[in-house]
């Protein structure tokens, strides 16, 4: 147990770091953190014993944020529904004065699932394999949506508008 609580403390800023990417407030992302650490040590039997425990607990940080992101959603949508909808959404700022300034801005304007995908792989170091399981998707598809939020990431800071390519079938 003290060679887990010492793997866990290792972990504990890259969660945070992760968790504040995804939800962009302190506040929540501790929360975040939190609660992944609770239902972790709630379900500590579960994890594989030959399963690695960062890759472990990203995927239930990231469920966590999937989960809490879709009830947000369906509360706003009754909030809507008896005439109290939220106006005070706020869009990134656009004008970056540095370089670095615009790649944050161009990251930040990406869709959550490519934020996350991009810190996983590119900044906490998670191989494919274990970023699928965190995605629970196959490993190809992982690596294409990785290679659209590359690109996307790219056309962001070059300035350009992306939208979704689609090919047409005949």
């Amino acid at each position: 147990m003290n060679d887990f609580d010492e793997q866990l403390r290792e972990i504990l800023p890259r969660l945070r770091r992760f968790a504040l990417s995804l939800t962009r407030e302190q506040s929540s992302a501790d929360d975040l953190v939190q609660a992944t650490l609770e239902r972790a040590l709630t379900r500590l039997e579960s994890k594989r014993p030959e399963g690695d425990l960062r890759a472990w607990l990203f995927a239930i940080l990231y469920r966590r944020f999937v989960d809490q992101h879709r009830s947000a959603r369906r509360y706003t949508r009754m909030l809507e529904l008896f005439g109290r909808g939220r106006e005070d959404d706020v869009q990134p700022s656009t004008e970056r004065s540095v370089l670095a300034q615009h790649s944050l801005g161009a990251f930040e304007r990406l869709s959550g699932e490519q934020r996350a995908l991009l810190l996983a792989v590119s900044v906490e170091g998670l191989s494919y394999k274990e970023v699928a399981m965190m995605f629970d998707v196959p490993i190809g598809t992982v690596m294409s949506r990785l290679s659209r939020a590359r690109q996307a990431l790219r056309d962001l800071s070059e300035g350009e508008v992306t939208k979704p390519r689609l090919r047409i079938l005949k």
